[in-house]
């Protein structure tokens, strides 16, 4: 078997062991919530449920419905609160081909990744849902009574927190880029107008029809890829690390060994001679 193949296998084996890990850590704390998990949903249920009508209450469609959305949405609970492990997990796996200055972005990437997830999650969860809930409670009229479907609810819910979730790293991935040379700060600012409209593109595409619930995600990418941009010159790598990465581990012999190396191929050559 060859060195790459070899190679090729244990990075394979090291993959399992890491997602091993990081569903074992979900698993985890979802076995932790899962006696709670109907005070779980109803906490998820909340901003909708302050916009129903008095007395008014979700609906389940579904036979099993009722058991299986609070479950989802505990295994949901469960992610976000094993998230730290989970990303540590993916950077102990990158990091052994990172030079060792680059290693020290472990701490502050896992927990700035982490931070702005949940930032995200929390700026959705109690004020994107309570803005759009209450819009569309005003604008819906008034011969109805809404009575929303939990599946369905559940189906938006993690669509619109998986939505503003990625959204809040852009930052961090502005700062990768530049931090490792992909890109230069001034390219990025060339970019600014592609992004904007690239913004509002993705809104378009993962939120509801409505233009509130667009302007509430594209509006905060834009502010946050400008504030990637004003962390990403204090991340910017120094060119002496850039030269230093550049030269390769072969350094070029002394004065001192060459004359060395000439006097004993020179008495070599005596040797023979004789």
């Amino acid at each position: 078997m060859s060195e790459a193949h070899e190679t090729f296998i244990s990075h394979l084996i090291e993959l399992r062991d890491r997602l091993l890990k990081s569903l074992g850590a979900v698993l985890l704390v979802f076995l932790c919530l899962v006696p709670w998990a109907g005070s779980v949903y109803d906490l998820l249920a909340q901003p909708m449920i302050a916009t129903l009508p008095a007395g008014t209450k979700m609906i389940a469609t579904g036979v099993i419905t009722p058991f299986m959305v609070p479950i989802k949405v505990t295994l949901l609970a469960a992610f976000i609160v094993a998230l730290p492990v989970v990303l540590f997990q993916v950077w102990a796996f990158v990091a052994p081909g990172l030079y060792a200055h680059e290693k020290k972005f472990a701490l502050p990437l896992v927990v700035g990744s982490t931070l702005l997830f949940l930032a995200g999650i929390a700026f959705c969860y109690f004020f994107v849902f309570n803005t759009v809930f209450r819009f569309i409670a005003e604008f819906a009229p008034q011969s109805i009574t809404p009575a929303p479907d939990i599946e369905q609810y559940l189906a938006f819910v993690m669509t619109m927190f998986l939505a503003f979730g990625i959204t809040f790293e852009v930052p961090v991935a502005v700062v990768l880029l530049v931090r490792f040379g992909v890109v230069s700060i001034e390219k990025l600012k060339e970019a600014r107008p592609y992004v904007i409209v690239g913004a509002f593109v993705i809104a378009a595409v993962v939120t509801p029809p409505d233009v509130l619930s667009q302007l509430l995600l594209a509006i905060p990418m834009c502010l946050l890829y400008e504030l990637g941009l004003v962390l990403a010159r204090f991340a910017a790598r120094p060119a002496q690390e850039e030269a230093r990465d550049g030269v390769s581990d072969y350094a070029p012999p002394s004065e001192a060994e060459m004359e060395r190396e000439l006097d004993k191929a020179e008495a070599d050559s005596g040797k023979s001679g004789q």
